[in-house]
């Protein structure tokens, strides 16, 4: 019997090169980091599928709450600069 390729038709000899170039072109600490970060995805997703499993079961018994909406604001122009080069003209 010969070796079964794994993935794309790759063995594992091509898949320990892959290994050893992908970990010299960003380091071990970069490679941790990018498993550990897909790690915790991987459990918030799986715990937001179950999430919706579950709730797909359960009837509320009343809906939610309408949210209070925002107080509205009046539009006020902001105060003018009495500050400024420009001299009134005297209309005399």
């Amino acid at each position: 019997m010969g070796a079964t390729p794994l993935v794309l038709g790759l063995g594992i000899p091509e898949l320990l090169i892959i290994l050893a170039v992908v970990l010299l072109l960003f380091g071990g600490a970069r490679l941790a980091g990018l498993g550990k970060s897909t790690g915790r995805a991987i459990k918030e997703f799986k715990e937001e599928t179950r999430g919706i499993g579950g709730n797909q079961d359960e009837v509320p018994s009343d809906p939610p709450a309408a949210a209070p909406t925002p107080p509205t604001t009046t539009y006020q122009p902001p105060p003018q600069d009495s500050t400024s080069d420009s001299t009134p003209s005297d209309p005399r």
